[in-house]
Formats: C-alpha cells, sequence, structure tokens
C-alpha cells in the first residue's frame, strides 16, 4: 500500500479510534527503537511471517532518515542457506537483551514456545510490542498492545500499514500554549543577549 492509499484509508477512517489506535502504537514502537539506537526484532508464528511489515518499515526507515526502524525479521524456519536477511532463526530472541524491541504479530494465539521466548527476551530486558487478536498470554506479557479482534472494521494487514506509515512520520509539532510561549521568550532572550553583529 502507498503513501497515497494510505492517505485515502486515513480519510476513511477519520472520526474512529482506528487512527488514534494505530499513531499510539506507532510511537512507542519508533520511541522504543529510537531511544535505543535500533535492536528492532520482527516475530510473527510459524504461520504467518509478517515479510509485509518488514519491507514496509524498511522503506519508511529509509523515506524518514530513521534507520533504528529497520528491523531484523526472526523467521521460524530459517535456514542457514537463506540470503543473510531472511536467515535469522529463532536463537536470535534467546540473545535479546535490554535496549532492544521486539515486535510479535500474531494473527492467532501464538503457541507456547514462542511465548516462552518472549517472555525470555522481556525478563532479559527487551521491551515487547504486540500486534494481533489479543487473545492468550501475549497481551499481558507486552509493553503495548494493539488488538485487531476477530470481525474488526479492518483487518491485521491493513492495520500493520497505517502502523508503519504512522512509525516513518516526523513528530508533530508541538502543542500550542505555554511550551510555545516559552520558547518564543527563550529566542527573545537570546537575540537581546547576543553580541552585536561584527563592524556595527
Amino acid at each position: 500500500m502507498d503513501a497515497v492509499r494510505v492517505a485515502l484509508l486515513r480519510e476513511v477512517l477519520a472520526g474512529t479510534e482506528w487512527l488514534g489506535a494505530t499513531r499510539r502504537f506507532a510511537g512507542a514502537l519508533r520511541t522504543s527503537a529510537v531511544a535505543h539506537r535500533g535492536g528492532l526484532l520482527l516475530v510473527g508464528t510459524p504461520q504467518y511471517e509478517p515479510w509485509h511489515l518488514a519491507a514496509h518499515l524498511v522503506d519508511e526507515a529509509a523515506w524518514s532518515g530513521t534507520p533504528e526502524l529497520a528491523p531484523t525479521l526472526v523467521r521460524h524456519h530459517a535456514r542457514a542457506s537463506d540470503p543473510a536477511h531472511l536467515a535469522v532463526g529463532l536463537g536470535r530472541l534467546a540473545a535479546a537483551r535490554r535496549g532492544e524491541t521486539l515486535l510479535v504479530v500474531s494473527p492467532e494465539g501464538p503457541g507456547a514456545p514462542l511465548l516462552e521466548r518472549v517472555h525470555d527476551a522481556r525478563l532479559a530486558g527487551a521491551t515487547v510490542l504486540a500486534l494481533g487478536t489479543g487473545e492468550g498470554e501475549l497481551t499481558s506479557m507486552a509493553h503495548e498492545t494493539l488488538t485487531v479482534p476477530e470481525g474488526a472494521e479492518l483487518d491485521l494487514d491493513t492495520v500493520q500499514h497505517l502502523v508503519s506509515a504512522a512509525a516513518g512520520e516526523n513528530a508533530l509539532p508541538a502543542p500550542r500554549g505555554r511550551r510555545r510561549f516559552r520558547d518564543r521568550l527563550s529566542r527573545l532572550a537570546d537575540c537581546l543577549t547576543a553580541p552585536p553583529p561584527t563592524g556595527w
């Protein structure tokens, strides 16, 4: 889905909870990845690997100048003969540490082996984000969740497009109010206390 289609979809969804929910989740993703200078791991289930989300996050990382958003796709059935970017297996989750972010995409409840690895990554200090149906233990294990229940207006693939697009957006301008006024005062004080230009 390109930027034009995402913009049209946002227009259609104006006034619904989806725009705020996807932006909140994307903000948590971006904040965690950028604050720790990368280390974004992306994993699905044995039946569902989030290829499209990985590709869109790589694109958003390049377009936004935020390389930390480019994930490492962790695969359940990775083989040593796969290209390097597709050869990262579940053992990578065992190596997850503080400062890394683990995004789990699960259209169905993840099985016990994956849950155990996610739990271990969280205990090691990784930030866990969950995107899926919201069923089972993964929701309680995650620091942030975005639930796409069965029968919702949007499907999981569409929500992933909204999340990746929002993650790549530049920060919104500071809200008007006291902060803005303080910023103006600060600039005025800087001008008044600056030395005069040379040649006067």
